[in-house]
């Protein structure tokens, strides 16, 4: 019985593949460039004004938020679009019906089609409620699939073209080899620039066959900081040789696989630019003679966002955007004061400070962009379509297969894990390291409680004191194995993704005394480097509902555990460690179905 639903389960997800390389013509939209998209660019850029020219490098932000039409949020959005003639806007949060009403309501205003973007590295539920939601990069790394890979590009473009969505910030093709990296972290594919640059030219592909463009970031490569450049302008000190190896590989192959934009890094790199204090993304070096020239980038060239620490703490928003734009740059994202900026632009460009064959190069680029995803034919989406393509089922279950598929157990002293559902009394602690993430694990301790009912299960955050841990500790020695699910949310201008200090100092009581311990990070696995003494250790790489569900079916046998470590945990676990764990075999396999 057991070989027969593996097999069933092996057609279903064989099924699943050739259901989206067989899906009706409406899915498979594709990139494509020719005569018609030609005509149209040279007709455009011959048309604009430099003042339109100059704001269609600019990208502003917006919500998929409601906002009536008189608020002052629709009425900066409208002025923006009609009288600053900007030239794109990334989407920041929101549902699925307002984001599409607003993209069309914004475009209807354009005289020239706006490049709407995202940051869309777990899918479009990354930023969009209701729709899709992936596990983070690193779990990517831990399936290492380049077929699971291709598929999460694809339905991310088929979620976010249908809400009026044409270019991704995706994905990170940072190698993160450094465990303090405060801020990329779990949104790399892990330390090993092979595995880095395969799995993202397959999720490419997956994005750009389906009319997605796609953006490789962050260059030349955010993985070896100790540094949030949201806050401070981190330096890589690698040399050439490294660098070479290592930072940049996977760019290279990104541009080789045909990537449409690359993002800038606001990070200082000595061995490639000596300049003091000044970001790659300013660099003309680094910009144009090394991705331009060298590595012979002819896509879109975009910046990290203007408004972060690595540039503000040095520049006015004038004087970076003219100097990103004179390094090199097509389009600069979310300058503060935009008005103020884009008029500065234009008096440097009618003084000369940038030359107009500058100007016309990244206009050309952009307006191709744009041209590539059909915006010169069709600037609107059909609201119609967005619950036939956006959270199908099809979709949604292959999330939860992957977020099954990337659960990594490093440690399981004497066969501990499985645990027999209502077979041993368990305590659950959801510990969250953040302030306000009390109650981060209740999906996992309910999950935990439907398979053994007298579950007793404490919850912690930043805030809590040392005397009620103790207190939660006293009861919780009552059970026969002690569960400690660790949160840690990985967010920009936090400083660091570490755990309390309260909480590893709790874990470690915990481990010296006589009852079983198991681990279970719900977020960056180099948490796993302060517990070498627990039984059992599993890495799930987020804490979102579906990572705990997954998390409690691996913990209970329900599922086959084959993840394997996409970074190494110094002293403990090196890369590609994972053990093997199949499924008890009186429980179901998870099924897929073929996308309709």
């Amino acid at each position: 019985m057991n070989i027969r639903k593996t097999i069933l389960s092996a057609l279903a997800f064989f099924s699943l593949l050739i259901g989206y390389s067989c899906a009706p013509v409406s899915y498979k939209i594709g990139l494509s460039f020719g005569l018609a998209e030609a005509k149209w660019v040279n007709k455009t850029l011959n048309k604009l004004t430099l003042k339109e020219k100059i704001g269609q490098m600019i990208v502003c932000s917006c919500s998929g938020r409601f906002f009536n039409r008189e608020s002052e949020e629709r009425q900066r959005l409208k002025s923006l679009v009609t009288n600053s003639k900007i030239g794109g806007l990334i989407l920041f949060g929101g549902d699925v019906y307002e984001t599409a009403l607003l993209t069309n309501s914004l475009q209807k205003l354009a005289k020239v089609p706006l490049l709407v973007a995202s940051d869309l590295e777990r899918g479009l539920g990354n930023q969009i409620e209701g729709a899709t939601q992936f596990p983070p990069l690193m779990a990517l790394g831990a399936i290492d699939s380049e077929e699971q890979a291709f598929l999460m590009g694809k339905v991310t473009a088929i979620e976010a073209r249908a809400c009026g969505i044409h270019l991704t910030y995706a994905p990170v093709v940072d190698v993160n080899i450094n465990p303090l990296n405060p801020i990329i972290n779990t949104r790399s594919f892990g330390e090993k620039p092979e595995l880095v640059s395969y799995l993202a030219t397959a999720f490419i592909r997956g994005c750009q066959e389906n009319g997605l463009l796609a953006t490789a970031k962050h260059f030349p490569g955010h993985g070896d900081t100790d540094l949030d450049s949201h806050s401070l302008l981190p330096t890589v000190k690698a040399d050439l040789n490294r660098l070479e190896k290592v930072e940049l590989f996977p760019f290279r192959q990104a541009i080789k696989a045909g990537v449409s934009a690359i993002m800038t890094a606001h990070l200082q790199l000595p061995a490639l630019d000596f300049t003091p204090n000044l970001p790659a993304t300013l660099s003309r070096k680094i910009i144009t003679e090394i991705l331009r020239g060298k590595l012979g980038f002819k896509g879109l060239i975009v910046t990290d966002a203007m408004d972060m620490g690595g540039i503000t703490t040095l520049y006015s928003s004038q004087e970076a955007a003219l100097k990103a734009i004179l390094a090199g740059v097509d389009m600069v994202l979310l300058p503060p004061q935009p008005e103020e900026v884009i008029e500065s632009l234009i008096q440097a460009a009618r003084r000369g400070d940038i030359p107009i064959k500058r100007i016309n190069s990244s206009v050309r680029r952009i307006l191709e962009a744009k041209a590539k995803v059909g915006l010169h034919r069709q600037k609107l989406v059909d609201i119609n379509e967005l619950d036939i393509k956006i959270g199908a089922p099809p979709h949604l279950e292959l999330a939860q297969l992957m977020f099954e598929n990337a659960i990594t157990l490093v440690k399981n002293t004497n066969q501990l894990l499985p645990l027999t559902p209502s077979k041993q009394k368990v305590a659950v602690f959801s510990l969250s390291s953040d302030p306000g993430g009390y109650f981060a694990g209740k999906i996992f301790a309910l999950e935990v409680e439907k398979r053994s009912p007298d579950t007793l299960s404490f919850f912690a955050d930043a805030y809590t004191g040392e005397k009620f841990l103790s207190q939660d500790f006293s009861q919780a020695q009552q059970a026969d194995v002690i569960i400690f699910a660790l949160f840690s949310f990985l967010r920009a201008r936090k400083g660091s993704v570490d755990l309390c200090p309260r909480h590893i100092d709790l874990i470690r009581q915990a481990a010296s005394s006589s009852i079983p311990i198991v681990v279970i990070s719900f977020g960056s696995p180099y948490f796993l480097r302060h517990f070498p003494g627990v039984n059992s250790c599993l890495c799930a790489y987020r804490p979102s509902p579906e990572a705990q569900i997954a998390g409690a079916k691996a913990i209970f046998g329900e599922i086959d555990i084959k993840g394997k470590l996409p970074v190494s945990i110094p002293g403990l676990y090196p890369v590609g460690c994972g053990l093997s764990l199949p499924k008890k075999q009186n429980n179901s396999h998870s099924e897929l179905t073929s996308l309709k």
